[in-house]
């Protein structure tokens, strides 16, 4: 998953979805950690669409 800090309006909805618990919200940017399942939770709840797929995901 790609996060555009430009799009993201840190919200957090993503975070809180996030079945691994591997998104982050700190100092006004969101991280991922490694162990990413690439579930798109994430990417279904971001009202903003700040998260999109990797070209070698699709």
């Amino acid at each position: 998953m790609i996060i555009s800090a430009e799009q993201c309006g840190y919200c957090g909805a993503c975070v809180a979805v996030c079945p691994q618990n591997i998104l982050k919200l700190s100092d006004m940017k969101i991280t991922a950690l490694e162990g990413c399942k690439k579930c798109s939770f994430c990417m279904l709840v971001c009202p903003l669409g700040a998260i999109k797929r990797e070209m070698d995901e699709i």
